[in-house]
């Protein structure tokens, strides 16, 4: 009889060589499964966001996984949080993506901190930027509170992914924020909102600053409700800030803390993006195992051969199988160079790796689940099906950040030419 430890644990699909903490915390991600699957089919079909999953997930302490220890987290890093999104959306994918966003909040904390004890901060400024570091990581681990995480935003620029126009004015004894979020998960759900402003002194990066925002702050309300193709119960309609007040202890304004930020970071800055397409990898494996589970045990009429053995299911099944692992492979690479100690290769080239594996790996999960479309059939067509909601799951990764033909191109930017667009623009006046 398999002993717990002999026993894989879900994330242990993606994340092969997990440590025995590592493969802990991963325990408790499987407990949570039966009761996300359970909710998965009616989230979907009314768009609403489980809000039984927030207790699910709070009680069983993930919402501080990417937490230190010191703040009441869990102490989990990068691997742990890929494969936690990974193995919920199997069971869930619209929780998955809301959760990776809440974990990903973990970074306005631990990158501040990062910064401060690598000395890019002058000895006045200290006490402030670790102040505001420690109360976010608190908020997750030690008051286990839901934080949502807001950066982007509708406007574009042309050689910026993200644009920033929402602007912090300054008042007495805090800051009033006015702008719009336009995509951020578990609007209306989250205990405490994570924005990205720019102070309206300037028009750079070195002005972004991070404001920590309860939810029920007024001037703070929900935009209209989201309803598009993709993952439909994440609640991600965003938020309308109008004169929205925030207290200076809740607010990291020190200039150029957001440019320190992005230098102490291994990857990308928004927040362990490849965590993110481990949702979309989670979504796929769950279309792959109802495709092959459908094509095995559905046999021909009067026979026992399973319709899977024709040359032509087979060939489906092929394709299937080399699209997945193709997106398995993309991420446990990406993986591996934002976790390696010490590093493998520079940052700048691991970002670039990044710019191509974001939409390898979304190109390569959706088509997964067209091959298993072909292979199923009509009959499994219906809007509520694994194949349908598979699909329109995955569609939003196509585009989602960045469609891959920009990842391609700005990785191609910084091979050329040694720099690529920046992450982070602003505009004049919040819009």
């Amino acid at each position: 009889m398999a002993t717990e430890a002999m026993v894989r644990t879900t994330g242990e699909l993606l994340v092969e060589d997990m440590t025995e903490a590592e493969r802990e915390r991963a325990r408790r991600v499987d407990q949570v499964l039966p009761a996300l699957a359970q909710r998965a089919v009616e989230a979907d079909r009314s768009g609403q966001f489980p809000l039984e999953h927030v207790r699910t997930i709070s009680e069983a302490g993930l919402l501080g996984l990417t937490v230190p220890t010191a703040y009441g987290g869990l102490g989990g890093g990068l691997r742990d949080l890929a494969a936690a999104t990974f193995a919920m959306a199997i069971a869930c994918p619209s929780t998955a993506l809301a959760y990776f966003f809440q974990c990903s909040g973990s970074s306005r904390g631990l990158l501040p901190l990062a910064a401060v004890d690598a000395g890019l901060f002058a000895d006045d400024d200290v006490p402030v930027v670790r102040a505001f570091g420690e109360k976010v990581l608190r908020r997750m681990g030690a008051e286990g509170r839901w934080v949502a995480n807001f950066a982007s935003e509708s406007v574009r620029s042309k050689n910026a992914a993200v644009t920033i126009a929402t602007e912090a004015s300054r008042t007495e004894e805090g800051w009033l924020l006015n702008g719009v979020k336009s995509f951020g998960c578990a609007t209306g759900v989250a205990d405490d909102y994570l924005v990205t402003a720019k102070l309206d002194t300037g028009d750079t990066a070195e002005f972004l600053s991070v404001f920590l925002i309860p939810r029920d702050t007024p001037g703070v309300s929900e935009r209209t409700k989201w309803d598009a193709i993709g993952m439909r119960a994440t609640a991600t309609h965003g938020i309308v800030l109008e004169d929205a007040f925030v207290p200076d202890e809740n607010a990291l304004t020190v200039p150029g803390t957001f440019v320190k930020m992005t230098q102490v970071s291994r990857g990308s800055f928004v927040g362990n993006q490849v965590a993110l397409s481990s949702v979309y990898i989670g979504a796929a494996q769950a279309v792959h195992d109802f495709a092959l589970e459908f094509l095995t045990t559905t046999t021909y009429h009067g026979t026992d051969e399973p319709i899977g053995g024709s040359d032509l299911h087979r060939q489906l099944i092929g394709k299937m199988r080399a699209h997945l692992d193709t997106a398995y492979l993309w991420a446990r690479r990406q993986i591996l160079l934002e976790t390696a100690d010490p590093e493998i290769i520079p940052k700048d080239d691991v970002v670039a790796n990044w710019r191509i594996a974001k939409g390898e790996i979304a190109d390569n999960c959706f088509q997964a689940a067209v091959q298993a479309l072909k292979a199923c059939g009509t009959g499994n067509t219906g809007m509520e099906g694994a194949i349908s909601r598979g699909l329109r799951d995955l569609s939003m990764g196509l585009v989602q950040g960045f469609p891959a033909e920009r990842g391609r191109l700005e990785a191609a930017s910084y091979l050329v030419f040694g720099k690529e667009d920046d992450q982070f623009g602003t505009t004049k006046g919040a819009q």
